[in-house]
């Protein structure tokens, strides 16, 4: 979606045109989910972090300001949710549900269930910091750029966090024997 397209859809959406909402909601649902599902590791979770955000958008979409991009100016609401929902956590749980692989074969998926759950249960000890940069950068593709607007971050310290925390994960993945160096 073209900057201009993106927003006149937010200006058809605070007018209350539901069919704009609804594009809306559908462009952005997938990757909100995934990186609340990354950030939790919990598929109820995700959904409800996910629902929430897209009350807080609309509830907000008065205060979007269009010099930023919807895409990042949504995650930065998802990824807040996801780090309240663990502040409300009293501890943390490894991942339950695997992500499914494209593989046919039983040994693949049975390895790639492995390592995403090992991947996973590692990403979930990293703290908050670490695990949005990780997730928002790996996970949902977004630039430095775009994690420094999401989390209200100068980009050089975007960058010394992934750096951090690609340390620390692949410091934790060897201690676990998911990789040697």
């Amino acid at each position: 979606m073209t900057r201009d397209q993106e927003i006149a859809m937010v200006k058809d959406c605070q007018q209350g045109d539901m069919k704009a909402l609804d594009t809306l909601v559908r462009q952005l649902q997938t990757p909100v989910y995934n990186a609340a599902y990354r950030m939790l590791g919990s598929a109820d979770e995700a959904a409800d972090v996910t629902q929430t955000t897209f009350l807080k958008v609309f509830e907000n979409l008065h205060r979007f300001d269009p010099k930023y991009r919807l895409f990042s100016w949504t995650y930065r609401i998802a990824v807040n949710e996801a780090v309240d929902q663990l502040r409300r956590r009293k501890r943390v749980k490894p991942l339950q549900d695997p992500p499914k692989s494209d593989t046919d074969q039983p040994q693949e998926m049975a390895a790639a269930s492995q390592l995403s759950r090992e991947v996973q249960a590692t990403l979930m000890e990293l703290n908050e910091d670490q695990r949005a940069v990780i997730v928002l950068h790996y996970f949902s593709d977004c630039s430095y750029k775009d994690i420094g607007h999401i989390l209200d971050l100068p980009e050089k310290t975007v960058k010394s966090r992934l750096f951090a925390a690609r340390q620390h994960l692949k410091n934790k993945l060897q201690g676990r024997g998911v990789f040697s160096s």
